[in-house]
């Protein structure tokens, strides 16, 4: 069963979030309670007596399939994030067969060098319409997919850095837990995101989706504001089986938890009713950002054609 955590300081201004067993969810109930109005929620037990996602069963799915590989290495959460070279998809990747993936994940070299599969999309896989997927959809009436399944493994240390996203969001526990800090859409300003002009000269390796705080490690003198945002600061702790809505624009890290494997998938939705995606800011500055990314994807273009041929 899923903790959920919103700690005792201002908690009467502190949002709450839901954790609720998954008998006492229907797609009506999901849809008028939590979708409608954007409201995050964790369903237990939602999978339980279902096939465990264990690194064998993955290796007998995927077998040598090829899978990119992000390498974060040992120094990166030891930097101020504006130091960053790049973030989310666009993390340097190495491409591997997932067996020698899983070998690194068990020998410990994924750990020491933080070594994860992220965001890998499902689509042209065995597990692309696996009995986990279609099972959530049904009990939760969900429709309006806007992306594929995508698979995100490795061991517990790793952390997905505090991030919104443009669409409503399910993640779906299958193996290890996974410990999630949350603040509300209206904490934009106290979060100190990228800002949307980044993408004009990075491209998307500087994200206005992302924060350059870091939640748990603030540097208030740069960061000031960050205190505020730490008084609506919520945590939940999601166990296999488990599955989290998290509406669009909620900000939040994903920290893997223990020593073990830790694999999860995820799945963005259209934003439902289209009155709650109008109303969205960050949805828009996400969209914006991608639109300034153009000129500096043509300049890039450009540039790697103009250069001479060796030779």
């Amino acid at each position: 069963m899923s903790s959920v955590e919103t700690g005792s300081a201002s908690a009467l201004s502190r949002p709450q979030i839901s954790s609720i067993p998954a008998a006492q969810v229907t797609p009506v109930s999901f849809f008028e309670t939590y979708r409608k109005s954007g409201t995050p929620v964790v369903i237990t037990g939602l999978l339980d007596g279902l096939p465990e996602w264990n690194l064998e069963y993955l290796c007998q799915q995927f077998g040598d399939c090829q899978f990119p590989i992000r390498q974060y290495g040992t120094k990166r959460y030891q930097l101020d994030k504006r130091q960053w070279p790049n973030m989310g998809s666009t993390v340097e990747t190495h491409l591997m067969p997932f067996t020698e993936y899983a070998a690194l994940l068990r020998d410990g070299t994924a750990k020491a060098q933080d070594l994860y599969l992220g965001k890998c999309s499902l689509k042209q896989t065995a597990l692309a319409n696996s009995e986990p997927f279609t099972f959530v959809e049904t009990r939760l009436g969900l429709k309006a997919p806007v992306t594929d399944y995508n698979l995100w493994l490795g061991v517990g240390g790793h952390t997905t850095c505090l991030h919104c996203d443009a669409f409503d969001g399910i993640l779906i526990q299958l193996l290890g837990t996974k410990r999630i800090l949350l603040f509300p859409p209206r904490q934009l300003p106290n979060l100190y995101a990228f800002p949307i002009s980044s993408h004009l000269w990075a491209g998307l390796k500087r994200r206005a989706s992302y924060s350059q705080v870091y939640p748990e490690q603030p540097d208030f003198e740069s960061f000031p504001r960050f205190r505020a945002a730490l008084q609506q600061k919520c945590e939940v702790v999601l166990n296999p089986g488990d599955v989290f809505f998290i509406p669009v624009g909620w900000w939040h890290e994903v920290i893997s938890t223990g020593d073990g494997v830790v694999c999860s998938v995820n799945r963005f939705w259209r934003v439902l009713p289209l009155s709650r995606a109008l109303r969205i800011w960050n949805k828009w500055r996400i969209h914006l950002g991608s639109v300034l990314t153009v000129p500096h994807v043509i300049w890039t273009e450009l540039h790697s054609h103009s250069r001479p041929l060796d030779g």
